[in-house]
């Protein structure tokens, strides 16, 4: 269990903090000691145990101090940066930080690193690293740049691995998030993708990381109140260096706070099984302090803070430390080791005196209570001297084997925990073959066991981009039985062999699933943009009369559809901007439109779909050609949308297919109108364009002949 106990603050007196609280809180050389720099112009050192301050320092007025204050741990000298370039070097002797050593650098600081072991570490904004003794004897030497223009460190923090020091930052770009891990003993410097699946919509408030031999457990609190997981390997292999990897981000708390926390929320990591979040637990409620144990899963204790926070949390051995109000509060903690018991509040059964403990193994070649004893010692020493004989000469199990037997009989959590660390450990070559045995594996047991679906590894698999249709058929069947529409619509987009009846298949879900049922479902939605809720401007209003690439939805060309359409009121805008599916529908169906396919074998499948269904999708790709029509390019916003080609195609495709029964229905007869006149209008562009291709023929033997006479002129050609 963990324990919070009462709390305290540190001063009486408020604390400078800027809209987003205090620049940071970090410890001194000496135990009780911590460094607190405001987001103004101050530093304050405190001692803990007394509550009281021991010193404090500022810079000039009209300075600010840019990047929170650290000790040296070496020297006993406390560093800090102001201005960005400015870095200053004092100590508790020192009264005015404007007479202290000074030495101004070339580059913008982000953070200055200090822990016992090593000297400071100097993280300059563009990602360049430096020790502070080599960038003291050069303050002006040119600092590299090692992110792009467009990345913003987030966060940053290091550690002390086989007594060298590891450094990561997260920057982040566009919604994107990278990982950097910075080997001094090597001077390697490795880049990794933070992959986020399907909340790649949702923003990372807080990150804080631990660190064993192999990996850095990298945990991220993001904007949907979850806490995930990424694990990133220390050691690279040579054939990955110098190039960006993906990690992959797993879900490890659910809802731990509320989503729509104003002032933001933190997260840091107490011990290998224990996170402190800092954040309302539910909308209405206020701000809580919380321990959650990550091995169970399980809250361990919350406490209140009425006054509020900045959304800030540190914590040192055993404090923590948050603005609670406007005063630096410390509130003492403890957590005991994990175990199943103390996850669930029950208490350990104490063993009565004398009585004697049950060995947990049982030795089977020694006797029990026998008087055989001394005639079977020899044989059974013989037979462990073998067996330890044989195990110690058998080689080693490859982790791809280890994984499969997890499989076997492990639960869906510890199974997603073993894949990760197998997924971020270094690759060999038969890589894509042991995912597809994992997969078939996954899916072997799926089939045996009805309950077990480990739909969070499987996903993690599909994102890896190394498996097909071929190397694992049964995946998008299980899916297809389970209703998985995210999972289907990952193996629409990484598949390049999807048979096209499994195709149809899952176009038959994907239309006929309830939209309250989309609703609740993870979509990933960045081929649909805004487009499915555009609405028209005025200035398109005003351009009704000028045709759109040939085309004009409003025009009537079509002597024999006129008097159908002018007989009945339609209302043109309205059907050119609204979207006749709901966004996570359309993304779905983009999906399938994305998918290869032979006509030939597509047909047959497409009569089987009902003709409602078929009128339902011909209306969608009628919208997405229209709102193709309203720009020059031809083309719709967004990433990966779809393509003028594919909507012309799968248009042609279902009419092909299920013209007689479409044709029959009272809704669809406007439809079919509207694509009559979207051919014949096509047609007529066809045979302008001929015209003009003629013409510039004759235009270009022209020339061919005046430029052999080597004569020059200048001559206007009307086309129309």
């Amino acid at each position: 269990m963990a324990a919070l106990e009462e709390e305290f603050t540190l001063s009486a007196v408020p604390l400078c903090a800027g809209p987003d609280g205090l620049l940071g809180v970090e410890q001194s050389d000496k135990t009780d000691q911590f460094l607190v720099t405001d987001s103004g112009r101050t530093v304050i050192l405190y001692k803990v145990s007394d509550q009281k301050p021991l010193g404090s320092w500022s810079v000039k007025q009209g300075q600010i101090i840019t990047c929170p204050a650290v000790c040296n741990f070496q020297t006993g000298e406390y560093i800090v940066v102001h201005d960005n370039k400015v870095l200053r070097l004092w100590t508790n002797e020192d009264v005015n930080l404007d007479k202290v050593f000074k030495a101004t650098l070339s580059a913008e600081v982000y953070r200055i690193h200090s822990i016992q072991g090593t000297e400071p570490l100097v993280l300059f904004r563009k990602g360049a690293v430096r020790g502070l003794e080599a960038l003291l004897a050069e303050p002006q030497q040119k600092i590299e740049t090692v992110i792009s223009d467009e990345e913003v460190i987030k966060w940053t923090k290091v550690f002390m691995v086989f007594r060298h020091p590891v450094l990561i930052f997260i920057t982040e770009k566009l919604g994107n998030y990278f990982a950097y891990v910075q080997m001094f003993n090597s001077h390697v410097l490795n880049k990794y993708t933070l992959l986020l699946g399907q909340e790649e919509k949702s923003v990372i408030q807080s990150f804080t990381a631990s660190v064993d031999r192999k990996f850095i457990s990298l945990m991220s609190l993001s904007s949907d109140g979850c806490v995930y997981e990424t694990l990133i390997p220390i050691h690279s292999s040579d054939t990955e260096k110098h190039q960006s990897q993906t990690v992959v981000r797993s879900l490890l708390l659910k809802t731990v706070v509320s989503t729509s926390a104003r002032n933001g929320a933190a997260l840091t990591v107490l011990d290998q099984d224990h996170v402190a979040v800092l954040g309302p637990p539910l909308p209405a409620s206020k701000e809580c302090l919380s321990i959650w144990n990550t091995k169970f899963q399980t809250l361990q204790i919350s406490k209140e803070l009425p006054q509020g926070t900045s959304g800030q949390l540190w914590y040192y051995g055993e404090h923590l430390f948050m603005l609670h109000g406007k005063f630096l509060t410390v509130i003492p903690y403890k957590c005991e080791v994990s175990s199943l018991a103390g996850a669930l509040g029950k208490l350990k059964h104490s063993q009565d005196p004398g009585t004697h403990a049950m060995p947990h193994f049982v030795n089977w070649e020694t006797p029990q209570g026998c008087g055989l004893e001394s005639q079977s010692s020899e044989l059974s020493k013989r037979t462990l001297r073998r067996r330890k004989i044989e195990a110690s000469v058998q080689p080693e199990v490859p982790a791809s084997k280890q994984l499969l037997s997890t499989i076997k009989n492990d639960s869906e959590k510890h199974i997603e925990i073993e894949l990760r660390k197998f997924l971020a450990s270094k690759r060999t070559p038969d890589f894509h073959t042991v995912i597809g045995d994992v997969v078939i594996g996954l899916l072997g047991r799926c089939q045996t066991e009805p309950s077990f679906y480990p739909r969070n590894s499987l996903i993690q698999l599909i994102q890896m981009q190394v498996l097909s249709h071929s190397l694992c058929p049964r995946l998008m069947e299980v899916a297809l039985e389970k209703s998985d529409v995210q999972m289907l619509q990952l193996c629409l987009q990484q598949f390049p062999d999807i048979p096209e009846a499994v195709t149809c298949a899952c176009l038959k879900m994907f239309l006929n699933i309830g939209d309250d049922t989309l609703q609740e479902t993870d979509v990933n939605m960045e081929s649909v943009s805004d487009y499915t809720d555009a609405i028209q401007d005025e200035k398109m209003e005003e351009q009704t009369e000028i045709l759109q690439n040939g085309f004009n939805p409003e025009e009537d060309n079509c002597d024999n559809c006129d008097k159908e359409l002018n007989g009945k009121p339609q209302n043109t805008i309205e059907e050119t901007s609204s979207c006749p599916v709901i966004p996570k529908r359309a993304a779905l169906l983009n999906a399938i439109l994305h998918s290869a396919y032979s006509e030939t074998f597509l047909l047959p499948h497409l009569k089987d779909i009902p003709a409602q269904h078929i009128t339902l999708f011909l209306q969608y790709l009628y919208f997405l050609y229209l709102k193709c029509s309203e720009n020059a390019t031809m083309t719709l916003p967004g990433i990966h949308p779809p393509t003028l080609n594919q909507i012309m195609d799968w248009i042609c495709l279902l009419l092909d297919a299920n013209f007689t029964v479409v044709v029959m229905i009272p809704e669809a007869k406007r439809l079919l109108l509207s694509l009559y006149k979207f051919v014949k209008s096509q047609i007529c562009i066809c045979s302008e364009l001929n015209k003009i291709e003629v013409s510039f023929r004759e235009l270009q033997k022209l020339n061919q002949e005046k430029n052999n006479r080597e004569l020059y002129s200048i001559e206007v050609l009307e086309l129309l």
